[in-house]
């Protein structure tokens, strides 16, 4: 796979072409930003491990039956995806009360859900991402209201696999960001990643927390964190 000109930089991955006009390379990268950009830095290794692990999760939802944007992993940093119209929304699952739903609420961190929430944020830095409902999706013509339910229902089914998953490793899912997109045909697919930058996982034992939130609140070991979350992975298959 021949890699071509660069298409796109985020915060957090880069975006290049290939020879084929349906397949991107998405690299990522140790940068690590938080509230919108404010606060900037860097993670050892964390472009390495956000890559192994979004493609290990990636595999096991498509042996679910869960439709993901993953073709191959390339390197360690690199991975080879389905090219995709990304619907500008991000899809907030949560299980337990963590982050912003605590201090927008008013409530303790840890609570947990009766059934699990789901929250849409319309994906524009200019506006700080801002909280959006189904209904102003289908007004601003972001998504069909099939497209939304489909968002919906894959979300709460990754979501159930993902709980169990991290469970068997003494992990808890607290909540999680997902983003989606449309291949050529429309057929709406699992997009971006699934890592410790877009999750919320803690010990079950002990609920240290092993992902971006030490970063976000100027914890120490972030790095540890990170290479503890994909060591539990990783033993988890050998």
């Amino acid at each position: 796979m021949i890699r071509g000109k660069q298409i796109y930089e985020g915060k957090a991955k880069k975006l290049f072409e290939t020879d084929d006009p349906e397949l991107v390379i998405v690299s990522y990268k140790d940068d690590a930003t938080a509230f919108n950009g404010q606060k900037k830095g860097t993670i050892e290794a964390k472009g390495e491990i956000n890559n192994r692990m979004s493609n290990l999760l990636m595999k096991m939802l498509e042996e679910k039956g869960i439709r993901t944007h993953f073709v191959r992993e390339l390197n360690s940093s690199e991975t080879l995806v389905k090219k995709l119209s990304i619907i500008p929304l991000e899809v907030i699952v949560r299980n337990i009360t963590a982050g912003s739903f605590s201090s927008r609420f008013g409530v303790e961190e840890g609570i947990v859900f009766d059934s699990p929430t789901i929250e849409f944020s319309y994906k524009n830095d200019a506006l700080g991402d801002p909280l959006i409902n189904s209904y102003h999706v289908a007004a601003l013509k972001l998504a069909t209201s099939e497209e939304i339910a489909a968002v919906k229902d894959t979300a709460f089914r990754v979501n159930s696999e993902l709980k169990s998953f991290w469970a068997e490793r003494g992990v808890t899912l607290v909540d999680f960001k997902l983003e989606f997109g449309r291949l050529a045909d429309g057929t709406v697919v699992l997009a971006d990643e699934i890592s410790p930058d877009t999750c919320r996982l803690w010990a079950s034992a002990t609920k240290k927390k092993l992902d971006k939130d030490r970063f976000r609140r100027d914890l120490s070991g972030v790095a540890e964190a990170y290479r503890e979350i994909m060591s539990r992975l990783e033993r988890s298959r050998s």
